[in-house]
């Protein structure tokens, strides 16, 4: 006997299954496999970000079928689709790298279109690499339909030479290589081991930092961020995801009741707790944009000072995301800034309780070695602070948990271009207490905001990680270290003030003044911005051309509009 679904479910698809004149788009659906009772049933868009282009995506089929059986199971009728994701660890260092975070707007773009077309009741996306996270999260914020998230999880860490290893190392081994620090064939075994399987880079870097934040944002299932991909239990977090569809239908929450203001502070607090990317800085932004909510990169700052960080995990620390999940999970960072008074618990979240009334569920406490409680954290202010001078007045984003440099003086050094500074550092030509600056790779000047991981991965496997400052109006992989500042904005190719830099201008940055400046007076660089000429685009045709022409800033998350 068929279970009947109450038709206010179908607050979108009824236009397209509903009425005799509706019989031409029953065809199409009985031929996809609906049934007479299958039409009064909510629809579900389940989008599913598998794909072979990157280990982090591989596996995403089987985890979306699960998906797919636990919507079926809960009365609903799932429909999946496929969209884009891009690797940005097998892009890195190439013009295609370019490209990712215009993915990010495409993923985003793509899961709002197929559910606005088809009239979907609700939206589930399996993803994992980077850019799917916070595409994914920006498509249900603007179409306010009942929707979560699933992770698809982070691979475990490869062994080499009796150690752990991921890719960072792999990006480090290149710098350290062309030092003659290691040999090729060690760099050869260590390619070969670094990436054991499926699931996304296994750090804090990137995907599982934004995989933490949704989880504190209240919009996946909770405990389930930190799962590796591998892991069996990714099958029962799959399936349980149709549940909490059921849920999020019959209460009608939609993402603008989770995605609130304390909501974005809670996910903001847990990044800085975890000494997570500077790419949170911009997803979350951007997030909070479609999502109506008036989040500043200023919330950034203000919450670290308050946030003690509380993780030992790479790449400032020692450990990866399987090593949290062993001894807890994210619940276990949440409930120590819960009980500190650093969260809002009453946040309400996908499965219809607060964000305290899901924690209550779990109760494992702090491990001391890769978890470490509130009252004696690794440092008592968080791991990202937000710097601002003559050289970023709207801003730019450091990871102090990825460094210990904390305050520089000295020379710039210019580049127009992360592959002129990569050659640079390669052939051995940047010295202890130069400033690195690259510029025009923000939004609209690369365009895309490439991410800098070749550069900075030479200077650490080259030794000169903490010994000199890189600036860039770029931005950096998660799995960065070292005295890494990005984002600067305005960026260089709407004549900010880091293209203006010339070869041997002192700049200063320190931490605790929260100041990065160049040393040329207001007049000079009034003068030197009245010479300066606007660069012609890097590509007039073409996704690349269309992205720059509607990008903003970095400071305001780099959204398209």
């Amino acid at each position: 006997m068929t279970t009947e679904v109450p038709l206010d479910l179908k607050k979108k698809s009824r236009v397209v299954s509903e009425g005799p004149s509706r019989a031409p788009a029953r065809a199409m659906l009985r031929a996809v496999g609906l049934k007479d009772e299958d039409m009064d049933k909510p629809f579900i868009a389940l989008g599913n970000l598998a794909s072979d282009v990157t280990p982090c995506n591989v596996h995403l089929n089987r985890l979306a079928k699960d998906v797919k059986e636990g919507v079926w199971a809960s009365n609903g009728v799932p429909f999946m689709f496929g969209t884009i994701t891009v690797s940005d660890g097998i892009s890195m260092g190439t013009e295609g790298m370019k490209a990712s975070l215009v993915s990010r707007e495409v993923i985003a773009d793509s899961i709002e279109t197929i559910c606005f077309a088809e009239g979907m009741d609700g939206l589930i996306v399996v993803a994992a690499c980077d850019k799917n996270m916070p595409g994914a999260l920006m498509s249900m914020a603007r179409l306010n339909i009942p929707s979560l998230f699933v992770y698809g999880g982070a691979i475990l860490p490869g062994r080499f030479q009796g150690e752990d290893v991921n890719i960072q190392d792999v990006f480090e081994a290149v710098g350290a290589y062309s030092e003659g620090k290691m040999s090729l064939d060690d760099l050869m075994e260590l390619e070969r081991v670094a990436c054991p399987g499926e699931g996304a880079c296994s750090g804090m870097f990137t995907a599982n930092t934004m995989a933490s934040a949704i989880e504190a944002l209240g919009m996946s299932v909770p405990g389930a961020a930190s799962v590796p991909a591998v892991d069996s239990g990714m099958e029962k977090i799959a399936r349980n995801a149709g549940k909490i569809m059921s849920t999020l239908l019959e209460r009608d929450i939609k993402p603008r009741d989770i995605m609130t203001k304390e909501a974005f502070e809670n996910a903001i607090t847990v990044v800085l707790s975890m000494g997570g990317s500077t790419n949170a800085v911009l997803h979350l932004l951007a997030i909070a944009n479609e999502a109506k909510v008036p989040l500043e990169i200023d919330d950034f700052d203000r919450l670290s000072r308050r946030t003690p960080y509380l993780t030992n995990l790479r790449p400032g620390g020692r450990f990866v995301m399987s090593d949290v999940d062993r001894v807890g999970g994210i619940p276990v960072i949440m409930n120590e800034l819960l009980n500190a008074g650093l969260l809002h618990g009453d946040a309400l979240t996908i499965t219809g309780k607060t964000l305290s009334e899901n924690l209550s569920q779990f109760h494992e406490t702090p491990d001391n070695r890769v978890i470490f409680p509130a009252s004696s954290p690794r440092s008592s202010t968080g791991g990202l602070v937000i710097l601002k001078g003559n050289l970023a007045p709207e801003g730019a984003v450091l990871k102090v948990a990825g460094t210990k440099h904390l305050a520089h003086r000295g020379p710039a050094r210019v580049y127009d271009g992360e592959r002129a500074a990569f050659t640079a550092v390669t052939r051995g030509e940047i010295n202890e207490g130069d400033v690195l600056v690259i510029r025009y790779e923000g939004p609209k000047g690369g365009p895309g905001m490439q991410e800098m991981l070749a550069v900075t991965g030479a200077l650490a496997g080259s030794g000169l990680g903490e010994n000199v400052l890189l600036l860039t109006d770029g931005r950096f992989s998660g799995a960065t270290r070292g005295a890494s500042i990005g984002h600067i904005a305005p960026e260089a190719a709407v004549g900010g003030p880091i293209g203006l830099v010339k070869e041997g201008d002192i700049i200063t940055m320190n931490v605790a003044a929260r100041e990065l400046s160049v040393n040329i007076s207001a007049g000079d660089l009034k003068s030197r911005l009245q010479e300066w000429q606007s660069p012609l685009p890097n590509y007039e045709t073409g996704v690349m051309a269309k992205y720059a022409k509607l990008v903003g800033s970095a400071s305001k998350g780099a959204v398209t509009t």
